[in-house]
């Protein structure tokens, strides 16, 4: 592991990518503190992925799937409304967080005659 500190960095920064190509890790420092890091980047796989489960065949579906569902959850599904109607206001948003900011007052300004 190399710790350098910015100015190297900048002056030097093609060595240390060639350094990071061969597997280094390098610390870039503020004044000896550590603030970044310089590392390789993650190559994806070069192998093909598994398409097997897509094959047909190869399915996780049961029979069950197939058969028709119990009449209660049918009016289930079928009789109640998509947005039920009630006599309540509908309340999109929560109430205002204690530790927001309380709103400014609009302030008049004064007209020149």
């Amino acid at each position: 592991m190399l710790m350098v500190n910015i100015a190297d960095a900048k002056a030097k920064l093609s060595e240390y990518v060639d350094a990071v190509a061969r597997g280094e890790r390098v610390i870039i420092c503020n004044r000896n503190v550590p603030v970044a890091e310089l590392r390789p980047v993650e190559q994806a796989p070069e192998k093909p992925r598994d398409l097997a489960p897509m094959y047909p065949g190869h399915t996780f579906m049961t029979d069950a799937f197939f058969e028709p569902l119990p009449d209660d959850e049918l009016r289930e599904w079928h009789d109640n409304p998509v947005f039920p109607v009630t006599n309540r206001p509908v309340r999109v948003a929560e109430t205002r967080a204690s530790y927001a900011r309380p709103a400014r007052k609009a302030t008049r300004t004064k007209r020149r005659k």
